[in-house]
Order: structure tokens, then C-alpha cells, then sequence
């Protein structure tokens, strides 16, 4: 059964939704019409019928008059007595077939007519009053005054009941108009269904025409059977729906709150305001308003041409303004003129001014990447070195060009992770693939707390992620998210499958996971032994931690059994200077995120993502040994790469172990220069105090890295100066933007550089 109208897209009453509730009233208008005009003729037809049966049994009587009269010849005596009585066999089925016409067509009909339609029209007048008490209270609510505190209180009353019962209303009148779609198709089949029946057994020995309808008939027989079950089932199921969602509070102003910048549809935000006209009247008039292409749009109808509040959100400004008697209101100020605008309740007041500013940032941003983007430096790169020029800042961006054509030629990533299309110029940062743009919307349509998405030709990368894109891939992940497929028989889409196929398939593989292995009860051990987790600080602040190689590594569930690797082989292999007298542990047996505990202090990245894709939190602390998280793992291994892993998929860069310490403070004690640059850029707390009352500048000053106390201080100057209201406030940024990229790419591509200068502390 096909849902004709959303109970959620109800609830919004928006044009849309009037719009589609006019085209379901002109067509059940139009279908009781011509229903009304099939049973007269019916009737009709039916009454004919009779007659014509009538007249036809005289004529046997007349028959069998004959054929008493001829009794003395036995030839015709014997065929007047047959032929009449097959007359009356033809006759009584064909009273049969009037008898079922009756029943089954004019009554089925006749009853829908007025039964279905007329309860039809009966919650449809109930809905168009709860329309109009509703339009009445929201009238009554914008024009209460502000200073009256009684009326303004007895207005919003009001308008919470009138909407209360406009939504219960419309959800009932919804239900009935599905209801409605859906029993017209069962009653009208049948009806037909059953007179095909009858014609057929009156006709099927002689009439050619309806004999060629058998096997429709059959089909249909059996589709209609199968419908009227899917139909009783989904009937059911949106009862359920219905009753559930009648059950919550109906009465709430904010249903369509939900700025979404990343929309499919284009459309960040919409919902009614009111709107003051710039006529001498200043009237106030309700419009659906939304934010979509970079514009502050409205329109009365769905069918109308939005109307342009602002061109250019870039040109504009929003604020919330008191000086009007109405609640609520805001502006939108440009350069040509003023807009005034009203919302419904404080909340909504605040969400549309939230909207707007953010929309005016994501203008300033789409702008600055179009004229910043790679493919642009590249060119300008390419300008240059033909015309033998070429400083500092070229060379960078060349690398930095180089970088990209390096993650587009990790193994599997010339085509999409997900479709296979080939050229992806797309990528999930947080998942280290890469994805065409049809997949991309897909994977943004998630939510980032799935799937981050970047362009591989219009954004900026930073050389950090760079390095995170090379350590995984498309091959390794999908060894771990499609596992399962071979043994599912479940078939991946191709480039050309439509876009529900793959959005399926993207849910199934990345949300539910359902392709997954799945973990054995035995693997599910959250603590680790200390003595397997232990660190000798002192030597892994003195020696450097030797990079994987980029190639795919062993995942969690060939830990043990494919590659024939015992644990400890895995642990000599993926981290060259830890103690080989530490005692061996076994990673495939361990609780998710203990194993992404032990992998990122491995930098074994395929473990990492397999240990997040069962499920382990990104922010687990190993109790035993000192409350310490994967993120504080990879900063005692200096593994940039593996922290920006972390990093991305919502680890906390302040989350303290037993000792108060954060990731900071671990690469300031350290001497991990490029990951206290990365963490300052993640957000890092340079105030934070240890339990030895030490934050990470005082670390680093008592340790004298001339290097890390310069970040730090930077960092905290850039903070002091972004929140003056001085004229060197925007200068300030850009220095401390330049010193951080120029740290950034020294700790990605020359790490040498930033080793710990060592020093006397007591000097």
C-alpha cells in the first residue's frame, strides 16, 4: 500500500503539505462522481437484465409448449426438449451473474460512496475548522501586545489548544486519506474481480473474447489476494504509527527547528514568519520563509515563486530587535534595506537568528574555498614553474598537490569505496576512503558522527590528513565493513544503480553494520594487563617511532587465524622498540576497545578502524593502567597520523588519565613538538592543570623545548588577541594560521626537524 501523505510532513502544515491535501481532495471529489454515475448505470444494466431474463424464460416456456405440442415426432419432441434445456441452464447463470453484479458491484460501490467518502468528508470538515481556529490563534497571539502579561498569556493558551487539536485533526484526517487510497483499490477490485468470475463461468465454453482473460484473470486473482494482505498489514502497522505519534505532545512550536546545512534537498532551514510589510501600512502578513542557495527566501503558496529577502546572505546581517510592540522579532539588515521579521515563540526567534548567521558563515567559507581551492594552487603552480619562478610557498603546494595524487593512489581508491565508480574525487576523512559525488552526498546525508566529507579538489588539506588517507584505503576498509558479503550473498551496487539502492547499501554497511563480522562472546575482555600495556617514558621520549608501511595491514578477524601471526610476531611487527621480555597478550580476543587501545599504540591503523567498526568508544580508558585512552597511546608512540585517526572520529583531545594529564600534556612531557601543534589546532586546553598543579606551558618550560613553549605561547596569545577589539585582532590570526601550517607540514613530511632539543631542566 502506498502511503499518500507523511503523518511527520502533517505536523509542519507547510504549502507542501496544502498543496498535496488539495490534489487528495479534487481527486476523491472526482472519484465519488464518477462512482456515482458507475452504480446508476449499473442499476440500469442490472434492471435490463432482468428483464431480458424474464422474456428469454417465456420464450422456453414457449419452447416446451412447442415440443409438447410435437410429441407425436421424436426428433423434434427430443431437440426442442434439449435445446430448452440448455436454455435454462444459460438463463439461470445468467441470473447468477445479475445476482453477483448486484452484491458485488452496485452494493460494494453504493457502500463505499456513502460509508468511505462521507466519513471522508466528515473528518475533512473537522480538519478545515482546526485549520481556521488555528490561523485564528496565531493571529491572536502575534497581535497581543507586549506590555498586557493577561493577554499575551491568554493568547498563547489559546494558540497551544488550537494547535494541539489542529494536529491531532490533521494526523486523523492524514490517516483517513491513506485509508481512503488504500480501500478504493481493494473494493473496486473485488467488485471486478467477482464479476469476471461470473461472466467467465457463463461464457467459458463459447465466448472467445473473455476466454483470452483467463490468465489475466489468474494474475490478477492473485495479485489482488497478496495486496489485500500487504494492504491489512500496513494498515495495521500505520494504526500503530499513528496511535503512537497521536500519544507524544503535539502541542510543541519548534517541529521545524533543524538547521541542516548539508541538506539534500538545498533547503537549510524553513518555517512560517511573519513578515512586516515597507508599505505605509506596515502590515504583518504570514509566509514560509527558508534558506536555501545562499538566500533568505519566502513565498505564500507552494506553487509560488519564492520571493528573495536578501540576494546575497554575504551582504547582510541579522539581530534581534526590541524597539517593535511584537514579540519575537528580528532583523535582517543589507545594504538596500531592512527586513522585520517575526517568529512564534523566544526559541524560535533564536533558531532563525542561529540559522542566518550560520548560513552568512558557510557563504564567507563556499567563497574563500572557490578561489582557495587545490586544483587552483596547482595550477598556479604549474604557471610558475613554466616560467622558471618558484619560492617557498610553491614548493609547499606542490607537495601538497603530490599529497592528493598519493591518497588517490592507495591501493583501491582509483574507484569508489562504495559503487566502484572509477575517479572518485571525493573522500570520508574519518574512514580514510575515497567516494565518487553521488556516494558522497550519501555518506553526508549520515551525519558526521558517521562519515565526514571532503572534496579531493575543492577543499584544503591539512599534511596530517594527508598522512591518515594513506594509512588506510578502500581495500582495507572494506575488508573490514564488507566481510560478510560473500557469506550474506548480498549484492554490492554498481555505478549505474540508482541512487535508493546505494543509499540502502551505504546505510546497511556504515549505520548498521550488517556486513561486519560478527565478535565471538570469547572477545569481549575490557581490561587489559598492566604489565602488557606498559611504557618505558623515558625511552620512547629519546628514540623515534619508526612509520608502518603503507600497506594493507591484517584486520581484527584475520588477527590470529589468517595471517598465522602469533600476537607477539603482531606486537614486534608493528612497534620495533618495545621490550621483547613483555609479556605476550592475544589483540584478537580483546573487548573492542581495549583493542584500540593496543592498536593505536601499535599505529596499526586496518585494527584501529576494525576495533571502531565493533563498536568500541573512541574515548575508552584502560583502568589498570592509569585511566590512560587510545589517543594518550598514540601520543606515547608519536604517531601524528594515528592521533589524527582518533581525532576525527570524536575523540576527546581534554579527555585527563588518573593524573590529570591530557594528550597535551603527555607530547609536551614528551617532546612531541608536531602533536602539541596538532592538538592546540584540535582545541587543546594550554590552561589545564595536572595534579602536580603543572599545565603544559610550565611543563615545557622546565624541560626547556624552545620549540613547544613557542606553540603554546602563540597559541595563547592568538586567544587573548582574537578576543580584543583591537585592529591587530585579525593580523594576529594569520600569523599564528602560518605558524601552525609551517609546523604542520615539518612534523608530516620532516619530522627529524622537531626532535626534542635536550637540555639541563635545572638550567
Amino acid at each position: 500500500m502506498t502511503v499518500k501523505l507523511d503523518f511527520e510532513e502533517c505536523l509542519k502544515d507547510s504549502p507542501r503539505f496544502r498543496a498535496e491535501i488539495e490534489v487528495v481532495q479534487s481527486d476523491v471529489s472526482e472519484l465519488e462522481t464518477r462512482l456515482e454515475k458507475l452504480v446508476k448505470q449499473c442499476h440500469a444494466m442490472l434492471e435490463a437484465g432482468r428483464v431480458y431474463c424474464q422474456t428469454s424464460k417465456s420464450f422456453v416456456n414457449g419452447l416446451r409448449d412447442l415440443g409438447q405440442h410435437c410429441s407425436g415426432d421424436k426428433t423434434m419432441e427430443e431437440c426442442l426438449d434439449k435445446f430448452s434445456i440448455k436454455l435454462s441452464i444459460i438463463l439461470e447463470a445468467q441470473g447468477d451473474v445479475i445476482e453477483t453484479t448486484q452484491k458485488s458491484v452496485k452494493t460494494k460501490l453504493q457502500n463505499f460512496v456513502k460509508e468511505d467518502v462521507r466519513r471522508f468528508k466528515d473528518v475533512r470538515k473537522e480538519f478545515e475548522r482546526g485549520s481556521e481556529c488555528l490561523e485564528g490563534a496565531l493571529m491572536r497571539n502575534a497581535q497581543a501586545p507586549r506590555g498586557k502579561q493577561h493577554e499575551v498569556e491568554e493568547a498563547s493558551n489559546a494558540l497551544l489548544n488550537a494547535r494541539r487539536t489542529f494536529r491531532s485533526e490533521a494526523l486523523d484526517y492524514v490517516l483517513e486519506i491513506n485509508v481512503i487510497e488504500a480501500k478504493k483499490k481493494t473494493d473496486i477490485l473485488m467488485a471486478m474481480l467477482s464479476l469476471m468470475e461470473a461472466q467467465a463461468q457463463l461464457f467459458q465454453h463459447g465466448h472467445q473474447s473473455l476466454s483470452e482473460l483467463d490468465e489475466y484473470r489468474r494474475k490478477l486473482n492473485e495479485e489482488h489476494t497478496q495486496f489485500v494482505l500487504n494492504s491489512a498489514r500496513e494498515k495495521r502497522d500505520m494504526e500503530q504509527r499513528h496511535a503512537a505519534i497521536k500519544k507524544k505532545d503535539v502541542s510543541y512550536d519548534d517541529s521545524i527547528m533543524d538547521f541542516n546545512a548539508a541538506s539534500t534537498n538545498g533547503i537549510a532551514m524553513e518555517g512560517y514568519l511573519y513578515k512586516r510589510a515597507s508599505n505605509a501600512f506596515k502590515t504583518w502578513s504570514r509566509r514560509w520563509f527558508s534558506i536555501q542557495k545562499s538566500q533568505l527566501v519566502y513565498q505564500k503558496r507552494f506553487k509560488d515563486q519564492p520571493t528573495a529577502v536578501v540576494e546575497d546572505l554575504r551582504l547582510c546581517t541579522v539581530k534581534p530587535s526590541a524597539e517593535n510592540e511584537r514579540r519575537f522579532c528580528f532583523e535582517v539588515v543589507s545594504p538596500s534595506k531592512c527586513c522585520l521579521l517575526q517568529a512564534d515563540s523566544e526559541r524560535q526567534q533564536q533558531a532563525w537568528i542561529s540559522a542566518v548567521q550560520n548560513s552568512i558563515a558557510s557563504a564567507f567559507q563556499e567563497h574563500r574555498d572557490d578561489s582557495h581551492s587545490p586544483r587552483q594552487r596547482c595550477s598556479s603552480v604549474s604557471l610558475n614553474s613554466l616560467g622558471g619562478g618558484g619560492g617557498g610557498g610553491v614548493d609547499q603546494d606542490n607537495k601538497g598537490c603530490k599529497a592528493l595524487e598519493e591518497v588517490q593512489a592507495i591501493p583501491g581508491n582509483k574507484n569508489c569505496c562504495d559503487c566502484g565508480e572509477p575517479g572518485p574525487d571525493w573522500a570520508s576523512i574519518n574512514l580514510g576512503i575515497t567516494l565518487c559525488i553521488v556516494c558522497s552526498g550519501i555518506h553526508r546525508s549520515l551525519g558526521v558522527h558517521f562519515s565526514k566529507v571532503r572534496s579531493l579538489t575543492l577543499d584544503s588539506w591539512e599534511p596530517e590528513l594527508i598522512k591518515l588517507m594513506c594509512e588506510l584505503g578502500n581495500t582495507v576498509i572494506n575488508r573490514i565493513y564488507e566481510a560478510r558479503i560473500d557469506e550474506l550473498t548480498i549484492k554490492k551496487p554498481h555505478p549505474s544503480s540508482p541512487r535508493g539502492d546505494k543509499e540502502s547499501w551505504i546505510r546497511s554497511k556504515y549505520v548498521e553494520k550488517k556486513f561486519t563480522h560478527k565478535l565471538p562472546e570469547t572477545g569481549r575482555n575490557p581490561l587489559l594487563r598492566r604489565a602488557s600495556g606498559r611504557r618505558n617514558r623515558t625511552d620512547t621520549q629519546d628514540q623515534a617511532v619508526q612509520r608502518p608501511p603503507l600497506k594493507p595491514k591484517p584486520n581484527r578477524a584475520t588477527l590470529p587465524r589468517v595471517t598465522g601471526l602469533s600476537p607477539s610476531d603482531l606486537v614486534q611487527k608493528n612497534n620495533a622498540h618495545k621490550d621483547v621480555d613483555e609479556e605476550e597478550e592475544d589483540l584478537s580476543g580483546l573487548h573492542p576497545g581495549a583493542l584500540l587501545y593496543r592498536s593505536a599504540a601499535l599505529q596499526n591503523f586496518p585494527v584501529m578502524a576494525d576495533a571502531l567498526a565493533h563498536g568500541a568508544s573512541v574515548n575508552w580508558v584502560n583502568a589498570a593502567e592509569e585511566s590512560s585512552t587510545p589517543l594518550i597511546q598514540a601520543v606515547s608512540a608519536n604517531a601524528l597520523a594515528a592521533c589524527e585517526f582518533l581525532l576525527q572520529n570524536s575523540a576527546n583531545v581534554n579527555q585527563t588519565d588518573s593524573n590529570g594529564r591530557g594528550p597535551l600534556h603527555h607530547a609536551t612531557i614528551l617532546g612531541h613538538t608536531g602533536l602539541v601543534c596538532l592538538f592546540l589546532k584540535r582545541g587543546a586546553d594550554y590552561n589545564a592543570k595536572d595534579k602536580t598543579h603543572k599545565d603544559p606551558i610550565t611543563i615545557a618550560v622546565d624541560t626547556a623545548n624552545a620549540d613547544i613553549v613557542t606553540l603554546l605561547r602563540i597559541a595563547k596569545m592568538n586567544k587573548e588577541m582574537r578576543e580584543m577589539d583591537g585592529a591587530f585582532g585579525q593580523s594576529g590570526d594569520e600569523t599564528y594560521h602560518d605558524i601552525f601550517r609551517d609546523f604542520s607540514h615539518m612534523a608530516s613530511n620532516n619530522p627529524e626537524k622537531l626532535k626534542r632539543r635536550s637540555a639541563d631542566p635545572k638550567t
